[in-house]
């Protein structure tokens, strides 16, 4: 899941969650290959895919190479190789990444509007692994209008950010549920 959340005053001010991650890129990128190449490739050389040559974007400032990609032919059953581009792959990406936009420009709607000012200074900021996908911040940032932000070490942010709350227990009692304690 992707996970939107406006967080001040020392908590959560409005979050939303969809049902669009690392996982459903995936599945896009199997669909395009069939559809567009018809190629079947397996979750593995997708995640290769969207690693090499993985965009946001359909045009970047600085585009990767081209990616061979390995599969079978859905016409002949026999083992074919074909390349893609990032443009592609944006193309492949792109309702998925629509869906994401929509889901941060509903949280920020939602924001009350004395929080507007923060928001609009200190931006948005990106984590997990989909914040590692090329041209992500800048789309957003067009989406928005607002500044965006991949946080240092995207991958680990969370459980960092998880880690720093547990220690600080007493700083952070409103993100424990005493419910489940």
């Amino acid at each position: 899941t992707t996970e939107i959340a406006v967080i001040a005053l020392s908590g959560i001010v409005c979050d939303q969650s969809i049902r669009i991650a690392g996982d459903e890129l995936t599945a896009d990128i199997i669909n395009y290959m069939k559809r567009e190449h018809n190629l079947l490739i397996g979750e593995r050389t997708a995640e290769q895919i969207k690693i090499h040559v993985g965009s946001a974007l359909p045009k970047l400032d600085n585009p990767p190479e081209d990616f061979a990609v390995n599969g079978r032919d859905m016409m002949t059953g026999i083992p074919k190789q074909t390349v893609v581009s990032y443009s592609e792959i944006a193309h492949a990406l792109d309702k998925s990444i629509a869906k994401i936009e929509d889901a941060i420009l509903k949280a920020l709607e939602q924001t009350p509007p004395e929080l507007a000012s923060d928001i609009y200074r200190t931006g948005l900021y990106l984590t997990g692994g989909g914040a590692l996908l090329r041209g992500l911040d800048k789309r957003i940032a067009a989406k928005t209008k607002l500044p965006v932000h991949v946080a240092e070490d995207p991958l680990r942010a969370v459980v960092r950010g998880t880690g720093i709350a547990l220690k600080n227990t007493d700083r952070f009692t409103f993100l424990i549920d005493r419910r489940s304690v």
